[in-house]
């Protein structure tokens, strides 16, 4: 099976965008799998900084059949075309019959074509200068989202379920985006009101001398999300922890850094600020 190919002419999409941001906010743009993203972007499982947690649960022959029913799943929702699909129906049920040929090189090349919005999900998430990485972690495990800052008015938001299903909006400003991360890592909404800054260093946090109220907000939190700018230059981290009445974040200017480090309380607008800010810079 061939790289789908994923370049594609702003005009073809224009349209898409347009309609998709016109409204303002997140607007969805298609579900995908991991399975369904190996098959479509194969390079990607290497090259993106998006996790693929289903497949790393599977063996390789598992990886095989799974890849199969993935491509016949975007066949029948029209999200690719098969040029050879009769050539490649005969080779599926071949491997059908008989399973140990599944996997071995077959010499058929699949002539694949790609619809325009699963082509624009795929080479936004490839082409962006500057991402947000979000981690949220609970009791259920641990989902991601990623920003992916295209300009000041596009932005794409892929958020992945800790069962490999990844689901594409797009946003039309970095406060768009920065609310369905906010949603992210205060899924419960407990985020009241700023409280007063503390300045921390490396060796407090460290040896876990931070304070009785925010050892209490580590300790006691249901949702722990971790955000990192993914950039040229190493960017900020910001790690949030919310508990059944507060947010609390603990913001590191430079990695690695002694000192810059600040850790409060925050309310809902503030949680927003900061997350934007992380998104673009202002």
């Amino acid at each position: 099976m061939h790289n789908a190919e994923l370049d594609m002419d702003l005009q073809e999409f224009r349209g898409i965008l347009g309609e998709a941001l016109a409204e303002g906010g997140s607007q969805r743009l298609l579900r995908l799998t991991d399975e369904e993203i190996a098959v479509l972007d194969p390079d990607s499982l290497t090259d993106c900084v998006a996790p693929t947690p289903r497949l790393g649960q599977l063996s390789e022959q598992e990886r095989t059949w799974a890849y199969t029913t993935a491509l016949r799943s975007l066949v029948s929702r029209e999200a690719v075309e098969i040029g050879n699909i009769d050539e490649l129906d005969a080779l599926l049920r071949k491997a059908d019959a008989d399973p140990e040929t599944a996997g071995q090189p077959s010499g058929v090349d699949v002539d694949m074509r790609i619809s325009p919005e699963v082509s624009l999900a795929l080479t936004l998430r490839r082409s962006a200068d500057r991402a947000l990485a979000v981690e949220q972690h609970t009791s259920g495990g641990v989902a991601h989202t990623l920003v992916y800052a295209h300009s000041a008015d596009l932005l794409l938001v892929e958020r992945v379920t800790a069962g490999g299903l990844h689901m594409f909006s797009l946003a039309g400003s970095a406060a768009d985006a920065a609310e369905v991360v906010r949603l992210a890592v205060d899924p419960f909404e407990v985020a009241d009101k700023d409280g007063r800054a503390q300045q921390l260093t490396s060796e407090q946090i460290t040896a876990q001398n931070v304070g009785r109220p925010l050892n209490d907000a580590i300790n006691g939190a249901m949702v722990v999300g971790q955000m990192v700018v993914l950039a040229d230059a190493p960017g900020p981290l910001l790690t949030t922890y919310a508990t059944d009445e507060a947010v609390w974040t603990v913001y590191v200017e430079k990695p690695q850094a002694a000192s810059g480090i600040t850790a409060r309380a925050v309310g809902t607008n503030t949680l927003r600020k900061m997350i934007t800010q992380l998104i673009l810079p202002s």
